[in-house]
């Protein structure tokens, strides 16, 4: 049952009437359509999204500040980490790294 004491559509004690679809009921209303378009809305996101980096922000610097982070986070493990790292690995839960050692 709903909130409100009726019964919900497809219980056992909803009248045939009640579960027939919505546009076959005397007196509902027409379906509409509703579409919205959010791709200017997008576009404008974006241009945000690089104004708020700046013109001096370098993507490429960037990337491999990442991949040096990730090599050092995963750099000094000890056998048991290191098992367990390359189950995750294999098993596509990690991406595949260096090797599991930092960069020099």
């Amino acid at each position: 049952m709903s909130p409100d004491g009726r019964a919900l559509p497809g219980e056992p004690d909803e009248p045939a009437a009640a579960s027939r679809p919505a546009a076959d009921r005397p007196g509902a209303l027409p379906t509409v359509d509703f579409a919205v378009d959010l791709s200017s809305h997008e576009l404008l996101r974006r241009a945000h999204v690089l104004a708020a980096l700046g013109s001096d922000w370098d993507p490429v610097a960037a990337l491999r500040g990442e991949e040096a982070a990730y090599e050092l986070l995963y750099s000094g493990l000890s056998a048991e980490q290191q098992r367990v790292y390359d189950e995750l690995v294999s098993a596509g839960v990690l991406p595949r790294g260096g090797g599991g050692h930092a960069a020099a």
